[in-house]
């Protein structure tokens, strides 16, 4: 049963609380956020359980030796589509192959690749890249199939406004064997699957992560970057397909391009480092890796979840959602679009994850030192939180004793870091390691508390706040703190770990690049996405609901950049929630009806070797 806080006592006037009324509302909505977050981290144990990873692994194997390496085709003859040579306007469809790819590729080459990466290598450790790699090679044979199929059955009815994806697979493939009924359950709960990762993946990881580093650079208030990308993202979604596909082909090359050049100067910075970071990559894959600086350690398991995790986050590989922007291409041969389709996972994972990669690991910022150091017997303790002044020490939603930190003024930001980052300007988020029960992540004793720096009323940073919202470490015994007891780190969470990189290597370029990618990024991410969600409402629902819908979404890209996700590993519960059931609901689509797709391939990739296809 959830303790409620107490009513204002009479005489109180409404709308005004006493402190300790404050403190009880607050307890209260975090309790109920500990029981939402400990829902969600149940059931994604389950549905990202890592025979569900070997699965999907296993599926992309299967289609590439069942296509005969449909990777080949995708880098050669998938290139040649996409440059116009084998357009024809009188085609049904209502967007070309460029801007086909280029809709599906703003969805997957977004804040994943930024954000994403980040969290993969911040929590699983370099080995977590090796497994990003695996998933972008297997993942592009998962995604040639899952396009033939949308394409085969996509409904052209109304040629300049195709409808297709898994959804429409099930629905003509099951009635086609005659199980109408089987077909529309099926396509109906694809489409609550992709309508749960719509919201949170498409929707608000973008919204979150923008907020955030726009925050953490230049101390805008998140819901102020919420509220602008809420009006951008509906700006371009009420033209529908042809406005997304038109600005995505404008947007998606550019934003790659400044990117890309970006992370490579970096790279060539550090090329010393890169033998030592493809070692680090390699071993890491097999071996647990040792904690360091700022990174608590992991075993291989960890560095294979958190690496395919946040790869099929990034590629979409398996979940059925770029099917759908592909099938408004302009085609008369389906598996014509599926070969380019093929091209997204070696673009968004093989090539701007990697990259981003090597500049996360090659300048050092994941196993990064610390960034301030209290002094020597300074007054640091590890006490219990009791945050209502009872006397009772706090408890967390699982009635785990919960525990903070003791510590004098901030001490001032070492040499280095007042180079990369500058001086404490207040909301640096920080923490300082303690030993307390083994983590099976990690295969260590490790842990975090977290906190964060206050300024006093001169502007001057006077303390670091360890019992602020999601601030508390719950543990069954008293933690230590760990050897050193006096060093301070700071912690990037998402993007910002990606732009601290940059910054390493070039002081303010992840300042100004980062934050302008992050928000090209998520802009194009979000207008895909909402594409995506409203052909699943109008599966559903019918093309009356579509203003509803928009509306809806609008409203929530402000919702999560107003403050509803507060850590990393909230935002991956959410996010890992909407990706992982849409895998379990499309990988079975893909596996029934997958012998359909390949005899397509194999028949239209004996026409392209015949030469009965004719170039522009």
């Amino acid at each position: 049963m959830i303790s409620h806080p107490p009513k204002p006592a009479a005489g109180h006037a409404v709308g005004w609380l006493t402190a300790a009324e404050e403190n009880g509302e607050a307890q209260h909505m975090q309790t109920l956020m500990d029981r939402l977050m400990n829902a969600l981290d149940a059931v994604n144990g389950i549905i990202w359980h890592q025979y569900v990873l070997f699965i999907v692994l296993g599926v992309g194997m299967l289609f590439t030796f069942w296509s005969g390496f449909s990777q080949y085709r995708a880098l050669t003859h998938g290139v040649a589509v996409t440059r116009g040579k084998y357009d024809n306007p009188d085609d049904p469809g209502a967007i070309t192959h460029f801007q086909a790819l280029s809709a599906a590729l703003s969805a997957t080459v977004g804040l994943g690749n930024i954000a994403g990466v980040g969290v993969a290598v911040a929590l699983g450790g370099p080995g977590a890249v090796f497994w990003m790699w695996m998933v972008g090679i297997f993942g592009m044979a998962i995604k040639t199939t899952e396009v033939t199929l949308s394409m085969l059955y996509r409904n052209t009815d109304d040629p300049d406004n195709p409808h297709g994806g898994p959804m429409y697979v099930a629905k003509q493939a099951f009635k086609d064997r005659g199980m109408p009924g089987v077909g529309k359950v099926v396509g109906g709960i694809f489409v609550v699957t992709l309508l749960i990762s719509t919201i949170t993946g498409g929707n608000m990881f973008q919204s979150w992560s923008v907020g955030e580093i726009t925050e953490n650079y230049f101390q805008v208030p998140s819901i102020v970057s919420g509220i602008i990308l809420s009006v951008l993202v509906a700006m371009v979604i009420i033209g529908g397909i042809k406005r997304i596909g038109s600005v995505a082909g404008r947007i998606v090359p550019f934003m790659c391009a400044v990117y890309l050049i970006a992370a490579v100067v970096v790279m060539i910075m550090n090329f010393g480092a890169l033998p030592g970071v493809f070692k680090m990559i390699f071993v890491g894959a097999f071996s647990p890796t040792e904690a360091g600086g700022a990174f608590m350690g992991g075993t291989v398991g960890y560095a294979l979840l958190w690496g395919m995790k946040r790869a099929l986050f990034s590629s979409e590989c398996g979940q059925g959602s770029s099917p759908i922007a592909h099938s408004a291409a302009k085609t008369n041969e389906p598996v014509r679009e599926a070969v380019v389709a093929g091209l997204e996972p070696f673009i968004d994972t093989l090539v701007v994850c990697s990259l981003t990669a090597f500049v996360i690991l090659s300048t050092g910022a994941y196993d990064r030192g610390h960034e301030a150091q209290f002094d020597e017997g300074s007054p640091i303790a590890v006490v219990a939180v009791d945050k209502d002044g009872d006397g009772q020490q706090d408890l967390n939603s699982s009635d785990i004793p919960l525990w903070t930190l003791s510590t004098p003024s901030v001490p001032v930001r070492l040499p280095d870091a007042r180079e990369t980052s500058g001086p404490w300007i207040g909301g640096e988020d920080v923490f300082m390691v303690v030993h307390a029960g083994d983590d099976s992540n990690t295969g260590l004793d490790l842990h975090r508390i977290n906190g964060n720096i206050r300024l006093d009323e001169e502007g001057n940073p006077t303390l670091i706040e360890w019992t602020g919202k999601n601030k508390q470490f719950a543990s069954a015994t008293k933690p230590q703190l760990a050897e050193s007891g006096t060093e301070l780190y700071v912690d990037y969470p998402g993007p910002s770990l990606t732009g601290h990189a940059f910054d390493r290597a070039i002081p303010g370029l992840g300042k100004y690049l980062v934050t302008f990618a992050a928000w090209l990024f998520a802009l194009s991410t979000m207008i895909s996405w909402s594409y995506y969600g409203e052909q699943g409402v109008v599966f559903l629902f019918g093309q009356k609901f579509i203003v509803p819908y928009k509306l809806f979404y609008c409203t929530m890209i402000v919702v999560a950049a107003a403050g509803f996700i507060q850590t990393d590993k909230q935002l991956d519960s959410i996010t890992a929630l909407g990706t992982g059931v849409m895998l379990w609901a499309n990988i079975p689509i893909m596996l029934i009806f997958g012998a359909i797709a390949m005899k397509a391939y194999h028949t239209y990739i004996g026409k392209l070797k015949a030469g009965e296809f004719d170039e522009k």
